[in-house]
């Protein structure tokens, strides 16, 4: 080979003996620092892998995203179109505000059902203006950096919150799935409406909502169990590995793929004038308009009559709902965000500025309600997306499907209530409420006191409930420190060490003394100490110590008291 072939092919290396070795273009720029010509093209490819996962990842979240908000519509008292309208401006708005690339700010279930009174006692205006009141209070609290608000909602108080909260869309689901009438979505109105229209239970929509329930499981499943099995990926041939991977797109996807079916199934029996199914009905295309949010409505009254109402009017209608559904809206995000920040450090501030942005633009496209979902945040994670792009393609997908909507009104009402019956089911945290009973069996109590006043009072009142319950407990800890005792030799003499187990406050302080001087006069030939090692430096606890030197002087027990 010819000297200039090799450079050409190579590089030709010479010593001082005139002989030569090639060596590979590379390892040479390696060697001498020489950085490859095909840098940009690595970078190029790089850009596009991950902008390929993100086009994947928004696909399949939009997939689900879709009938979701649709189902979620249904539960706040919307018409459907108004699910795809809370599904995109969040998604767009998260890509240039947030910070975890996971979430997907949309409807949610606790979101619909907290929208749900206001809009079932008026109309969808009352849901837009919530929209943007969530929003502005929201935008609030990160302004004013309020986010450790949250903090005083334990975990016992948010499990039991979910739970209820699962518990009573799920009981609003029950005729859905029997095909029979009611409008109440509140848990004992939603059982009383099911038991008094029990005899007009259409079979055909019980039968497709319980074959959707269980297509719905079992793909899950399936999707689990090949998992499992084929977890081990480097030993995998590619046969195994399409069969794995197939499996985890139709689990991903499963949601969509139940509604497509039940859709396809009424769609066929429509076509021989056959309607055996209750259907969801015309669903409004096209684009939402893109306006203020109504800060005035008409709504008609008990006269039936067309009535004005103001704006402070509506704000007075919707009550404890423009406190209560920011929070519950920040304390969703923050959770779901905290879950896949994947140990980075999140910043809660921004998070709540991002939401607050979110709820506010959505309102100008006539959104309900918004807040990160977990369901579709954990597909997004799981479909491995890079970027937060991945939220602009999911945003892209639900627009589009505002234009498909003409094949919305087959979907059947049985399939949504299937899905959504089989999406509270894995809401409840039943596995939470058993560690909260091996760990700390008293917080139980705040958690079924919230259940129960979720369930009996509503989500609004319950939760503070429960709050309240909880805050109790804390102040009880603080009035009742616990104390222990311990008889220990020092220098031959027997002393008894009282030790407060957790820090103590100026509450406490005279249930610590009456505590010490019983154990003087039982034991009045033992020396007391008081083990300090959780003071806290208050005034109004230390002020006390005067007072227990005097009593054990007036005992005769001893002189000074270290």
């Amino acid at each position: 080979m010819a000297e200039n072939e090799i450079e050409t092919a190579g590089f030709l290396e010479k010593d001082g003996r005139g002989t030569g070795r090639i060596v590979r273009r590379d390892s040479v720029n390696k060697q001498y620092g020489r950085q490859p010509s095909s840098h940009c093209s690595r970078v190029v490819k790089i850009i596009k892998n991950k902008i390929s996962s993100d086009l994947l990842a928004g696909l399949t979240v939009g997939l689900t995203a879709i009938p979701q908000g649709i189902a979620y519509a249904v539960v706040a008292g919307l018409e459907p179109q108004y699910g795809l309208y809370s599904g995109f401006m969040g998604c767009f708005v998260y890509f240039f505000l947030g910070s975890v690339k996971d979430v997907t700010i949309g409807p949610t279930a606790i979101m619909a059902l907290m929208s749900q009174k206001s809009v079932e006692e008026y109309n969808s205006d009352f849901a837009v203006l919530l929209c943007f009141l969530t929003g502005c209070v929201t935008m609030l609290f990160g302004i004013l950096q309020l986010g450790f608000l949250v903090n005083f909602i334990s975990v016992p108080v948010t499990v039991g919150f979910t739970t209820a909260a699962a518990i009573t869309i799920a009981s609003s689901q029950i005729k859905g799935l029997l095909g029979i009438k009611g409008k109440s979505n509140e848990f004992l109105e939603s059982w009383i409406s099911v038991f008094e229209h029990i005899k007009e239970t259409r079979y055909q929509d019980l039968l497709l909502g319980l074959v959707t329930i269980f297509l719905l499981v079992l793909l899950k499943i399936a999707n689990e169990k090949i998992s499992k099995k084929y977890k081990n990926q480097s030993s995998l041939s590619n046969n195994d590995k399409a069969i794995k991977e197939t499996f985890r797109i139709v689990g991903l996807g499963r949601n969509a793929i139940v509604v497509v079916l039940g859709t396809l199934t009424a769609f066929i029996f429509e076509q021989y004038n056959m309607c055996p199914f209750t259907l969801t009905g015309e669903v409004a295309g096209g684009l939402p308009p893109f306006k203020p949010p109504p800060f005035s409505t008409n709504v008609i009254n008990k006269n039936n009559e067309t009535e004005y109402m103001p704006f402070e009017k509506m704000v007075a209608n919707m009550g404890t709902g423009i406190i209560s559904v920011p929070v519950i809206s920040v304390l969703e995000t923050i959770a779901i965000a905290k879950a896949f920040a994947k140990g980075k450090t999140l910043d809660a501030t921004q998070e709540m500025m991002a939401l607050g942005a979110c709820n506010i633009a959505g309102s100008f496209v006539r959104s309900m309600p918004t807040a990160g979902s977990f369901t579709r945040t954990a597909v997004n994670n799981a479909s491995n997306v890079k970027t937060p792009l991945g939220g602009i393609f999911t945003g892209l997908i639900v627009l589009l499907a505002l234009s498909l909507t003409a094949t919305f009104k087959y979907i059947p009402k049985s399939t949504l209530a299937g899905l959504i019956l089989t999406a509270m089911f894995y809401m409840m945290e039943t596995h939470e409420i058993k560690l909260i009973w091996k760990t700390k069996k008293t917080d139980i109590i705040p958690l079924v006191v919230t259940i129960f006043g979720c369930l009996f009072l509503g989500l609004d009142l319950g939760i503070i409930v429960g709050i309240f319950v909880n805050i109790l407990f804390v102040l009880y800890n603080a009035v009742r420190p616990k104390i222990t005792k311990e008889e220990i030799m020092i220098s031959d003499q027997e002393v008894l060490v009282v030790r407060p187990e957790q820090a103590l406050y100026y509450p406490g302080a005279e249930y610590v003394r009456e505590l010490i001087m019983k154990s003087s006069k039982t034991q009045t030939k033992n020396l007391i100490v008081l083990d300090g090692t959780f003071y806290t430096k208050q005034y109004k606890y230390i002020n006390w110590f005067p007072l227990l030197h005097v009593g054990m002087w007036d005992i005769g027990l001893f002189d000074t008291l270290d």
